[in-house]
């Protein structure tokens, strides 16, 4: 007995999406951690090879016309051919056919697209790459788009953000159907620093850097990742910047996004999110060195920010 797992492939299809679903869930079967193992396929228009936008060519297992169920799980890849693979109503008609004698059904990256074309995604929360999510929120108004999370389940159907969340998808997959145990011994096989929690944003304050056409916007923001357990209060903000607080927040805002304190309480939480994820420090001295002051006061902020307690993220995010 398998679990049979097809993965949907197309010309444009992401080569670095499909490898980690296929990778991860084959590493299952090689180290005994799962029964029974999976079967993973990738299944393409007419079985014919496709053709990923590094120039790289892969075979298909079989015809996604001829595929028939059960299936364990159904999961479209994404890539730079989704639109194309969208507006192709054999192949969207195919995904909707497959879903429907699938025990649970998942995408990754843009490949959401296709699922709500299928009008798979209609009354769900759903994610993709931040870079697509207000293009799949316009075209399907009925889809709950939620761009922050690596991943988000709503009922029996998965949808993760973009390209290596395919590793995060994998991992939570096997976690689901064998306990979080295994799910954290292939991780370390695959030398995976950390399995991220569904929850955890997509875009980083440390690799979404502030724009440079501002120059003491960008100051501010370099002065407050250096500073977290300082006072960085608006007031005090201002006056290292020799503006008035109602010009440096108008600045904030429109740069950042955020006004000052907002932006603080985002770099804290990150910072945060950081050290409980790579180390052993207590919660009270994470919080002093992010400048919370309380353990409640960093516990509110998470909660904010990823939906979980400090406590459970380090729990879900630690590799022993």
């Amino acid at each position: 007995m398998e679990r049979r797992i097809v993965v949907v492939g197309y010309d444009g299809a992401e080569l670095l999406e499909i490898a980690s679903l296929n990778t991860s869930l084959a590493m299952a079967n090689v180290t005994g951690e799962v029964k029974p193992p999976y079967r993973v396929l990738l299944a393409t228009p007419g079985g014919r090879p496709i053709t990923c936008p590094t120039g790289l060519v892969m075979q298909g297992h079989e015809s996604l016309e001829r595929l028939t169920g059960p299936l364990d799980t159904l999961i479209v890849a994404g890539g730079f051919g989704f639109e194309a693979a969208t507006s192709d109503a054999r192949i969207v008609a195919h995904v909707r056919r497959l879903a429907a004698v699938s025990r649970r059904v998942a995408s990754v990256c843009t490949g959401a697209g296709i699922l709500a074309a299928a009008g798979l995604l209609d009354g769900r929360r759903a994610t993709t790459h931040w870079r697509y999510a207000d293009r799949l929120a316009r075209r399907h108004p009925s889809v709950d788009v939620d761009a922050t999370p690596i991943y988000i389940r709503d009922g029996h159907v998965l949808t993760a953000a973009g390209v290596t969340s395919a590793l995060d998808l994998a991992l939570a997959l096997v976690e689901e159907d064998h306990g979080a145990e295994p799910a954290r011994r292939i991780a370390r096989e695959l030398v995976v620093y950390l399995q991220r929690p569904g929850n955890q944003a997509q875009m980083s304050i440390f690799t979404d850097a502030p724009p440079v056409t501002d120059d003491l916007v960008r100051r501010m923001a370099a002065h407050i990742t250096g500073h977290l357990d300082g006072d960085l209060s608006t007031a005090t903000l201002a006056a290292l910047g020799g503006v008035s607080e109602r010009h440096l927040t108008r600045l904030f805002r429109e740069h950042l996004g955020a006004t000052p304190g907002r932006y603080v309480r985002r770099v804290r939480t990150e910072a945060a999110a950081q050290l409980l994820a790579g180390g052993t420090l207590p919660l009270t001295a994470v919080a002093g060195r992010c400048g919370f002051g309380t353990t409640e006061s960093l516990r509110q902020a998470f909660v904010d920010r990823y939906g979980i307690t400090p406590s459970r993220y380090r729990a879900a995010s630690v590799r022993s």
